[in-house]
């Protein structure tokens, strides 16, 4: 991705949050020469990869494959006793007809949350045990704002502003918006990006970029070291 277009994504969906009345925290509008003087009192930011994060999955094509999220708090099963939030709150949006490819998590459950704009679908299949793809054959037990039930493999769940559906470890899923950009909170366990998705394709989590222009923010794997 060139960052000119990365900074272009950031300035737009900050102005769809606003819309939506979200607002981010201080450290979301530290700009690349403010980080350069922050010390180790923000090394939570550093090391669990809070901040700024926009992926087109490797696509070369972010608005048909790819999304823009912010971690807002995160811990790190990696330094449990340095960090002891067992938890991961994000905001992202999801473009219309932007999809998230299928993946799972081996550890992360997570909760997702249309919180506004228009539909989150959500496709869903359990994984396979004996070949770790996409079991077409098995019913998917879902989990929907306090209601269980099972559809079949493949089928859309469909959540409108205020629902939100409970996806568990090893449940392959894929996600785009219908009906407009919407706004998507995950409430989850520690969120660990460089070690607990699994792509039913490869693809690449975070983007190369072409540096075009400067950054306008720093992306949650670019801070430097604390001086």
């Amino acid at each position: 991705m060139k960052r000119s277009e990365i900074n272009g994504i950031i300035r737009e969906n900050l102005d769809f949050l606003q819309a939506q009345n979200f607002s981010l925290p201080p450290f979301a509008f530290f700009s690349p020469e403010i980080w350069t003087e922050k010390g180790r009192e923000y090394d939570e930011i550093r090391e669990n990869c809070l901040g700024w994060d926009i992926t087109d999955f490797g696509s070369r094509n972010f608005h048909k494959v790819g999304l823009f999220l912010f971690t807002l708090r995160n811990g790190n099963r990696k330094l449990p006793e340095k960090y002891k939030k067992v938890y991961a709150e994000k905001v992202m949006v999801v473009e219309e007809n932007q999809v998230t490819p299928y993946h799972y998590h081996w550890y992360k459950m997570e909760d997702i949350i249309n919180r506004g704009g228009g539909t989150l679908v959500l496709q869903m299949y359990n994984c396979d045990p004996e070949t770790d793809l996409l079991d077409k054959v098995s019913p998917v037990t879902i989990h929907s704002d306090g209601r269980e039930y099972t559809v079949p493999a493949g089928s859309q769940i469909r959540l409108r502003p205020g629902e939100s559906i409970s996806i568990y470890q090893k449940q392959y899923h894929s996600f785009w918006a219908e009906g407009g950009k919407t706004m998507v909170v995950e409430v989850s366990q520690c969120n660990d990006d460089s070690a607990d998705n699994r792509f039913l394709e490869e693809r690449g989590r975070f983007p190369s970029i072409e540096e075009d222009v400067l950054p306008q923010y720093l992306l949650c794997t670019e801070y430097p070291a604390a001086k």
